[in-house]
């Protein structure tokens, strides 16, 4: 008997439980019969034009990504916005979307979780820790060598899918690394964690001007790390080698496949 949505989706809610995600995130089914049957899987970090016209060529029954399509609410799902036109697609081509947000970030294999053992980080934790204390927001743990700042930054760049906004660092090249702390995608709300404060080095995405700025000055008066932001897309691309591995262990019949098309918003740069 073929595997059938709603089995699949028993199997993502074991591996990545709703109950984990923030109270303000949209995991889930998002469209999709429960009772379709499956032989292929697509995973992606986005669904976007790209990355459904990908998986309905390789004629997949399920597209799987990290950032929900329906985060924010919408009022009108027409087909002249692409929200609408993207789910019009998928649901033509009986293609189901399921969304594995946050959810799959707090989990023991999550995003910040494969980012920390890309990165060699050794008796790696949560940072903010959840009700498991191997499950929370983020990792910290240490290098088994201690680096510099240079050297993390151009190892970042060769695990990480390249983008045009690369890998940018605040903190002196040559500034000794050992402690490390990560949060794959944007994790400047983490900046005044005091697991953050203490660690050499903070890795994650999406840093703005202001608490980037204050970080960088309160390190210079007080202590506290020096600070790595990576492209949001390519820190979380990491994690879907981990994803679909897991679901090929609890469906080995089905067909799983994971997209390299990058879907980081940036194309190129002007470095002056």
């Amino acid at each position: 008997m073929p595997v059938v949505l709603a089995e699949v989706m028993s199997t993502i809610d074991r591996l990545w439980p709703v109950e984990g995600a923030e109270s303000w995130d949209a995991p889930g089914l998002v469209t999709g019969d429960p009772d379709a049957p499956l032989e292929r899987v697509c995973f992606a970090v986005d669904a976007v034009g790209s990355t459904v016209d990908e998986a309905i060529d390789a004629r997949a029954e399920l597209l799987i990504v990290h950032h929900p399509l329906l985060l924010r609410g919408v009022t009108t799902i027409a087909e002249d916005r692409y929200k609408g036109a993207l789910l019009a697609r998928l649901i033509r081509a009986r293609c189901a979307l399921v969304a594995a947000h946050t959810n799959a970030d707090v989990v023991e294999h999550g995003t910040s979780a494969v980012l920390a053992d890309r990165l060699g980080l050794v008796d790696a934790r949560p940072i903010v820790s959840g009700a498991d204390p191997g499950l929370g927001l983020g990792r910290v743990g240490r290098l088994a060598e201690r680096t510099t700042l240079g050297r993390l930054a151009r190892r970042l760049a060769e695990i990480l899918p390249a983008t045009a906004t690369g890998v940018r660092a605040s903190g002196g090249f040559d500034d000794p690394v050992e402690t490390v702390a990560v949060c794959g995608g944007a994790g400047d709300s983490l900046l005044g964690d005091p697991v953050v404060r203490a660690s050499d080095v903070y890795v994650t995405a999406d840093l703005r001007h202001h608490p980037a700025s204050e970080a960088r000055e309160q390190a210079l008066l007080g202590g506290g790390p020096a600070l790595i932001d990576v492209s949001h897309w390519a820190s979380e691309w990491l994690w879907l080698e981990a994803a679909a591995a897991q679901l090929r262990a609890a469906h080995p019949d089905l067909e799983v496949h994971v997209s390299e098309l990058r879907t980081d918003p940036w194309d190129f740069q002007v470095v002056q």
